[in-house]
Formats: structure tokens, sequence, C-alpha cells
């Protein structure tokens, strides 16, 4: 198995269209959905989604790219290509409602809610750290392991647990208020 990514990764740097394509088609969906994950809407989801991809031909191009790691490569670079994107954002529009709310068979009411909820998710998941909305987001939205969170982000699988411990704390400080109790 390790020796089909090695030869993977020798045609991917010779530019072979086949493997390009096969790349492209395997990790674009699961790139994709970390991104949009992370950011306020879809069109911004695809464009950073395709700069990640163009990163990658760029990378290989010039004789840089993954080493070892096509995945953990493409997952990284969609991590800083997420964090440029907000650093040039200038200011933080509101998210819009999504369009199909009033869709036939949806209660109008609820699905408000739910975008409101999810709002409330994703500005939470903003006031972390890069690192730990990273691990946030692989470990529980995208469905990685422990193992391949740490592997993507570079980092050792302890690192890995305690930014997650750091993360799920902070959130519920966030989204769970705290009683109050009566004297």
């Amino acid at each position: 198995m390790a020796n089909d990514k090695d030869k993977r990764l020798v045609l991917a740097r010779s530019f072979d269209r086949k493997t390009l394509a096969a790349i492209y088609d395997e990790y674009y969906t699961p790139i994709y959905r970390y991104i949009s994950r992370q950011v306020e809407d879809m069109e911004t989801a695809r464009d950073l989604t395709s700069d990640v991809f163009n990163r990658f031909l760029n990378a290989i191009q010039i004789g840089q790219g993954p080493d070892k790691s096509i995945k953990s490569w493409l997952y990284r670079a969609a991590h800083n290509i997420v964090v440029d994107h907000y650093r040039r954002r200038k200011f933080h529009d509101h998210l819009p409602l999504p369009e199909q709310i009033v869709a036939e068979g949806h209660d109008p009411a609820y699905e408000v809610e739910l975008s409101l909820a999810a709002g409330r998710v994703r500005s939470a998941l903003q006031t972390l750290t890069p690192d730990q909305r990273q691990v946030i987001t692989l470990k529980f939205l995208a469905g990685f392991s422990n193992a391949e969170v740490a592997e993507i982000m570079d980092k050792p699988v302890g690192s890995v647990k305690a930014l997650q411990h750091r993360a799920l704390a902070s959130l519920q400080r966030q989204l769970i208020p705290v009683k109050e109790t009566v004297l």
C-alpha cells in the first residue's frame, strides 16, 4: 500500500494527468466539506477549495509539495488557505439565511433556529486558535482519528489531544450557558 502511495506521488510530480485527476476526484469533496464548515458561504468554500488544488499543482511544478502524504499536505494547505482568508477580511459580514429556508416540507421556524445555532457555533469556532479550530474541524466535522489529525497537522498525538481538550472546554463555556444559582 505504501508503495502505491509512493508511486502515486512520483506520477503526480511528473504531472501525470490520470493521477492528478484521481487525486482531485478523491480529495475535492472532503477538502470542500472541511473548508465549507469554516467559512461563511458555499461560493467562498468553492473558491478556497480551488485554491488548495492550484497550490498543490504549483507546489509540485516547482519540486515541492507533499513528501509522504498527499492527504495531509492537502488538509494542511486547506487550513492555511482558510487562515489566510480570515486574515484578508477587513470586516465581518452577517451570515445570510439560506435561500432554501422556506423549501417545501420544512418548518421555517425550525430552519431559522437551526441556522442561528449554526451561526453561533461558527462564531464560537472563530474565537478558537487556528490550531484548536483545525483539530475540532478535522476530528468532529471531518471524522478523522487523533492519529490522522496529528499526521495532517504534523504534530504529536498528545498535542492534538491537548488542543482538542482546550478547544472543547472553550466551546462549552461559550455555547452552554451557566445556570445561575438562586440563594
